[in-house]
């Protein structure tokens, strides 16, 4: 494929439009609401009303306002009056958002295009939740058919990629994700120019490119919404990064969780080896590269990026010391590269816009945006994307909408099991990695768990430190036995049954998991505990027994 038949797909699919769009969300968590059927239902209806020549109902990824799915939007593509409605519209395209929508209100919203009045409840687009956003990660979903490459390719995708390969060398790719300052999206903010350069100065006859899609942390959907929505972001991501390094062969391992976001991107491999856009000599290049799924069990510590190479290589999924780094020695020990699927996506946006435009947004050493799945006692449950930098405050209680039914937020806990939990006082701080950091919790992979006054701050801490003892591994002993007898002390505590020298041994006991344990499942596992003791200690010590 050259440049003019890319072009050509993009002329196609854009003149294919219809004047009317009807978009249904089709993501899991509206798939599990039964948006299948309110699609159908949508799809013969418009047959039945004789409007398939000016309709069109099209399948796409997350829509974001996750609560009130099934969501359902309508848009006018700007093309002058609408002799239905005898409204003028201006150049900019006319939307309205649905929500909650039935198979049984496919009429009704049918009817409203017609000019009549509609029953079915309608979203606030210029609510803060949409206005506050800021789309790289996110600017296709919930527009583009996550099941077709020419949808993806009408919104300027593969353009990097090919100009890349025609137009810049290995090196050139490295420096422009180093100046742009983009950080790994997986939870340590390490910097990614720095990961690619190490892996492209490795000298070896093979390397590895691996996209990590384990999202393990409760709350947490970044990830699977990513690539359920636009899959070949991510394959495109890819593609760059092991062109810049040097690598043919590529993997991204997902967990069986999540079927659809795994359907549609084995529909997304096909349909880019068929348009020659995987595999043999690329855009007509001398670059090679495949990509195949490894799909895992569902174990939490498979996250950690090298119990992931065990289990891609077929062994159990346990961790092991480093060094030696990924980047020297990672699958079956060549120099492998791996970056969650947030990072991958964010990379074809820098390619096309410039690293320049990128390192403008965010804060001086956190740049760009991040996706934030919000869930919890929060009265707008789903995924944003904003810029780093934005406050607590204004994500939890501003785009959030707080607790519901007039509620007071006491905290949220972000970074997963992994992090720890901020107070409400503690909202006017910015979200970005050292920020966090300095409160005591991480950035994580993005999930934000908002917890009102009824939340009893030794059952959160109790709650993740039983996850972190069922998802440990078991080859450290720090981890194995540190988090069971952490588990014990809590479950003590909360029953009323502990004394302050059960709480001075749960300080130590945290103390040595954190510094001994082998992995970032054990050494992280008692963050939510010293966080709860720092900002909530009240809470413990009024159920310790006197």
């Amino acid at each position: 494929m050259d440049l003019a038949e890319l072009i050509g797909i993009v002329q196609k699919e854009r003149s294919s439009h219809k004047p009317v769009q009807i978009r249904c969300c089709i993501a899991a968590g509206c798939l599990s609401a039964n948006s299948q059927a309110v699609k159908q239902r949508l799809e013969e209806t418009v047959i039945a009303e004789n409007l398939a020549e000016t309709v069109e109902v099209r399948g796409v990824g997350c829509m974001r306002l996750c609560c009130q799915g099934p969501l359902v939007q309508v848009e006018r593509l700007g093309t002058g009056e609408d002799s239905s409605q005898s409204t003028q519209y201006t150049s900019e395209n006319f939307y309205i958002l649905y929500q909650k929508v039935t198979a049984d209100d496919a009429s009704s919203i049918i009817t409203a295009l017609n000019g009549g009045e509609t029953t079915v409840q309608q979203g606030d687009l210029t609510h803060p939740f949409f206005t506050s956003q800021m789309s790289i990660v996110l600017e296709n979903s919930g527009k583009i058919d996550p099941e077709s490459i020419q949808s993806y390719i009408a919104a300027e995708g593969y353009q990097a990629l090919y100009h890349v390969l025609r137009e810049m060398t290995p090196n050139e790719v490295v420096d422009a994700i180093s100046r742009s300052g983009l950080r790994g999206r997986g939870g340590a903010g390490y910097p990614t120019g720095i990961k690619w350069a190490t892996v492209a100065k490795a000298k070896a006859e093979q390397k590895f490119i691996i996209c990590n899609a384990d999202e393990g942390d409760p709350g947490a959907f970044m990830d699977r919404s990513v690539l359920e929505s636009d899959p070949h972001r991510v394959l495109e991501g890819m593609a760059i990064a092991a062109y810049a390094v040097g690598a043919n062969q590529g993997y991204i391992y997902i967990r069986a969780e999540y079927p659809v976001a795994i359907n549609r991107l084995q529909t997304a491999i096909r349909q880019a080896q068929r348009f020659g856009i995987l595999g043999s000599q690329i855009f007509d290049s001398r670059f090679d590269f495949k990509i195949d799924l490894r799909i895992g069990a569902g174990a939490y510590v498979c996250g950690e990026e090298t119990a992931l190479m065990a289990s891609i290589e077929g062994k159990r999924g346990t961790p092991h010391p480093r060094p030696p780094y990924p980047a020297e020695s990672g699958l079956w020990g060549y120099p492998t590269l791996i970056n969650n699927v947030e990072t991958y996506a964010n990379v074809s946006p820098i390619i096309r816009k410039g690293a320049d435009w990128f390192a403008n947004i965010g804060t001086p050493k956190s740049k760009g945006t991040k996706v934030f799945a919000l869930a919890g006692k929060i009265r707008n449950t789903g995924l944003i994307e904003v810029p780093m930098g934005t406050s607590l405050r204004q994500i939890v209680e501003v785009m959030g909408g707080g607790v519901a039914e007039g509620g007071v937020v006491k905290a949220v806990q972000t970074g997963g099991p992994s992090g720890g939990c901020i107070p409400a006082s503690a909202f006017d701080s910015p979200v970005d990695y050292e920020s966090l950091t300095q409160l005591g919790s991480i950035m994580g992979s993005g999930g934000m768990i908002v917890m009102d006054e009824s939340t009893n701050m030794v059952d959160v801490a109790r709650f993740f430190m039983e996850f972190c003892m069922d998802e440990s591994c078991g080859k450290c002993i720090p981890c194995r036995v540190g988090t069971v007898q952490l588990y014990k002390l809590l479950t003590k505590i909360s029953e009323g049954k502990a004394s302050l020298t059960d709480l001075e041994l749960l300080e130590e006991l945290c103390d040595m998991v954190k510094h001994t344990s082998l992995c970032g499942l054990g050494q992280s596992a008692p963050n939510p505990v010293f966080s709860t003791l720092r900002y909530f200690r009240d809470e413990y010590l009024e159920l310790i027994s006197q």
